[in-house]
Order: structure tokens, then C-alpha cells, then sequence
């Protein structure tokens, strides 16, 4: 693997999105998650003009920070994601956090027993006698279960009083919440199929990290009774796995996971499905008519292959450490606001044509704020496979054909390729023609595009 810490001084704005490498460290011994990080709550981050000395975070900066920089270290990756993600609020102190932490604990607490008494059988996951593996990881799990307790009544009395009146108030907002049982059990028998599934040649996954199978367990199973709109859907049990090994903590990674699914739950639902793939067919059909033309032969089922690119985050179409670094970095929406901040320009820009003449020009093409860049991650996939997938006849060879690219796409590569098609589209949508004519005033519209350059360019 290249080392992508190492370069020309003199990068691209596309170099500079890799420039930084997170990787996993694979070497460590792993323990089970630990049930809540109050210690983070106080933690601060490194990164440059990110974080006052109260301990606030400035949101921007931090997700301008995560996409320029290709992510950050693995050393506060963990930290960062809490924020990211919307567990910690970016404008709370150190002081707020350490009292939400209390909070989010007991209440996650309070969750997990209510529904282990509505269903106290499905307390135990049923277990394959012969996967010896789960087995084991019980028994870790069970370890961890003891020691929590064993820590509970180690604390002092003040403690105890405060962590008592914050159970109280998570017990009276809980109180009304009902289950439906039958709901319930079809989840969970879904879960205990899907869990023990989850990737285990992580090393997060690796000799006392086997427990991490149950906690993860317990974490949708909670989710899934308190979100019943959403439930449980194959594919989650990969994207929490994700959480559980950046945060390596059982509250947190039940909180950040539930925030990102209050944005992307549509994407486990049929008209998820359907919006993503017409929105990677409208954004290819812009990039390429040619192999949209070929990929629309038969209908909108061709791009299925697209839509476990896209719910999952391209988890296995890059090597693993690459994957969870793409994840960090599409998750900053960094693009999207720089297509939202495009948008308005433009708007503005009609808005000042309208009036400034009798009308008679063509309209002008507006920025299409749908297409996140993880559209353009894929259809930057699409374009460097081009002359392969014209040769597929087929639905079938098509799908051959990329299942095949699993684990084999270069990171570095797609990033500086979607980060062109990217600025091309904005480029292309932006510039002020006026019957095929560009706009007189040459000033604004040059500095108009050394803007949306600078928008690449870390300060």
C-alpha cells in the first residue's frame, strides 16, 4: 500500500485531499468496547483552529479540516467522529460534555433494560453450538458485564445520588414508550442472523475483541425497539460495526449511530433505494450520456450494483483502513456545502440577469444539490471502468463484473478523479453564458471561479 503520507510539496487540490493515511492499529490487544468514555468528554482535539479554549468546536473548520487533510489521525479519529457524527454538540464546553455524558449514559442504560424486560429471552442470543467462536465471545462479554457492576458500586456517594436522579428522568421519558412484540422478535431474529456475519478478520473483532459481536448486538436490538419506524435492515449490522471500531464504546456508538440515521434511515427503505439510483443515473447521464445510454438499455435495475456501493460507504470495494477514511471523509459533507454555497452564487446570478435585461437570453443551469459527493465517488468508479462495463451485455455480467472490484479500487486515485468531476460539474453549471456568450464583465466572473478554486485549497 502507498504510503500517502509522502509526496510532491507542490500537491494538487486533489493530492491534498489524500495526503493523510489513518490506519487501524491492527497490532494492539483488543479488549470489549467499554460501556461509556467519560474521560472523552474532556479530551481535546489538535487539529488546527478546530477547538477553543472552553473546549468548543468550530463545525466548519473541523469538516473543512477532515476533507482537505483525506481525514484525520487515528489518534483523534475517535473524538472527532463524536462530533462529526452529533453525539457531542460542537458548541457545548468541556464542562457540558461531561454532564451529557452522565446523561446519555443513563439513558442508554434505561433503553437496553426496557426492552430486555419486555423480551428477557432474547437477552442471550441463541447460539450455534459448534461456532465456538460466539461462544467465546459471551464469556468476554459476561467479563466485561461483571466488572461494570463491580465499578458501580465502587462509586462514591455523590455519584451514586446524581447517576440516580438522572435514571429517574430517563425512566419518566421512557415510561410511555410501547413495543410491538411481534415487530420486536423479527428484528432481533434478523439481528442474530446478521451479527455473528459482521467481518471477524478485523483485528477489532480479534482474541477478548470477540465481545464486540454482543455489544454491537445490543446496540441495534436497542435501536431497533426504540426506532420502530426504521427497525433493523440487513446492512446495518456493517455500518454500526463501523462506529463500534472508531469509538470503541457502547453508549457513544449507539448515539452517533442513531444521528446518522436520522439523515441516511431512508437509505434502508425501497424509496431510498430507488432515489439513489435515479439521482447516480441523472449525475452519470450529465458525465457520461454515452455509458448512461448503455446502462439504461434495460431499466433502473441496472444500477442496483451502485445502491450497496452506496449504502455501506463502498465498505468493500476498498481495502478496509481506506474504507473507514472515505467514510470519515463523505461524511463531512464538505461538498455539499460548497454545492449549496455554488447555488447561491448562481442563484444570484439569474436573479441579476432577470432584471438587468428584457429577458431574451436562455436560462441558465442550475447546481443540483442531490448529488452529494459520494455520487460523484461512484460515478468516478463507473467512468474508470468505462471501456469494462460497455462490454457487459448483461445484467448478469454486469454484476459479475463489479463484484469483482472488491478490495482492488485505489482510494487516492477515485478521490482526485470525483474531486475533478466535482468541480467540473459546478464549473459547467456556473459559468454565465448568455446566448453561448460570456458575460462582459469579465472580473466578476473570474473572481466568481477563483472562489469555487479556493474553496479546494487549504488555508
Amino acid at each position: 500500500m502507498e504510503d500517502l503520507n509522502t509526496g510532491n510539496p507542490r500537491q494538487t487540490a486533489g493530492e491534498r485531499l489524500t495526503a493523510s493515511s489513518p490506519q487501524l492499529d491492527g497490532g494492539s490487544q483488543r479488549t470489549v468496547a467499554a460501556i461509556s468514555s467519560p474521560a472523552l468528554a474532556v479530551a481535546r482535539l489538535t487539529l488546527p483552529r478546530v477547538m477553543d479554549a472552553e473546549g468548543r468546536v468550530d463545525e466548519s473548520r473541523l469538516r473543512m479540516h477532515i476533507f482537505k487533510n483525506g481525514g484525520v489521525c487515528p489518534s483523534e479519529r475517535g473524538l472527532a467522529w463524536r462530533f462529526l457524527f452529533g453525539m457531542y454538540p460542537c458548541g457545548s464546553t468541556a464542562l457540558e460534555r461531561s454532564l451529557l455524558q452522565d446523561q446519555l449514559a443513563v439513558r442508554y442504560q434505561v433503553m437496553k433494560r426496557k426492552w430486555q424486560h419486555f423480551l428477557p429471552s432474547a437477552m442471550r442470543m441463541r447460539l450455534n453450538g459448534t461456532d465456538a467462536e460466539l461462544l467465546a465471545a459471551v464469556r468476554y462479554f459476561d467479563q466485561r458485564q461483571a466488572q461494570t457492576q463491580q465499578q458501580s458500586q465502587d462509586r462514591s456517594e455523590a455519584v451514586r445520588v446524581r447517576m440516580a436522579f438522572l435514571e429517574l428522568q430517563a425512566q419518566i421519558l421512557f415510561e410511555r414508550v410501547t413495543f410491538d412484540r411481534e415487530e420486536l422478535q423479527e428484528a432481533i431474529r434478523i439481528i442474530d442472523k446478521d451479527v455473528p456475519r459482521t467481518n471477524r478478520d478485523l483485528s477489532y473483532y480479534q482474541n477478548e475483541g470477540l465481545g464486540n459481536l454482543l455489544v454491537l448486538r445490543e446496540i441495534l436490538i436497542t435501536y431497533a425497539a426504540f426506532h420502530p419506524e426504521v427497525s433493523y435492515a440487513q446492512g446495518m449490522n456493517d455500518l454500526c460495526s463501523r462506529f463500534l471500531e472508531v469509538l470503541d464504546c457502547e453508549v457513544d456508538t449507539f448515539w452517533s449511530f442513531s444521528c446518522y440515521m436520522e439523515k441516511f434511515s431512508r437509505d434502508f427503505r425501497a424509496d431510498g433505494l430507488h432515489r439513489k439510483m435515479e439521482l447516480e443515473a441523472a449525475l452519470l447521464k450529465e458525465l457520461d450520456p454515452p455509458l448512461y445510454a448503455h446502462l439504461m438499455k434495460g431499466n433502473m435495475e441496472r444500477f442496483t450494483f451502485c445502491h450497496r456501493w452506496l449504502l455501506l460507504g463502498f465498505q468493500r470495494e476498498f481495502e478496509h483502513s481506506e474504507a473507514l477514511r472515505l467514510f470519515e471523509i463523505l461524511s463531512c459533507d464538505h461538498l455539499e456545502l460548497i454545492s449549496q454555497q455554488v447555488d447561491r452564487a448562481r442563484y444570484q446570478e439569474r436573479v441579476a440577469q432577470k432584471f438587468s435585461t428584457d429577458g431574451s437570453e436562455s436560462e441558465l443551469q442550475a447546481i443540483n444539490t442531490d448529488f452529494t459527493f459520494e455520487l460523484f465517488i461512484c460515478a468516478a468508479i463507473l467512468l474508470e471502468h468505462r471501456e469494462s462495463l460497455l462490454q457487459c451485455p448483461d445484467d448478469f455480467q454486469l454484476l459479475q463484473y463489479t463484484n469483482g472490484l472488491q478490495g482492488t479500487l485505489d482510494l487516492n486515485s477515485i478521490l482526485k478523479k470525483a474531486e475533478h468531476h466535482f468541480y467540473n460539474y459546478c464549473k459547467r453549471c456556473a459559468w454565465d453564458f448568455t446566448n453561448g456568450r460570456c458575460r462582459p464583465d469579465r472580473s466578476k466572473h473570474e473572481d466568481f471561479f477563483y472562489h469555487l478554486r479556493s474553496l479546494f485549497v487549504l488555508k
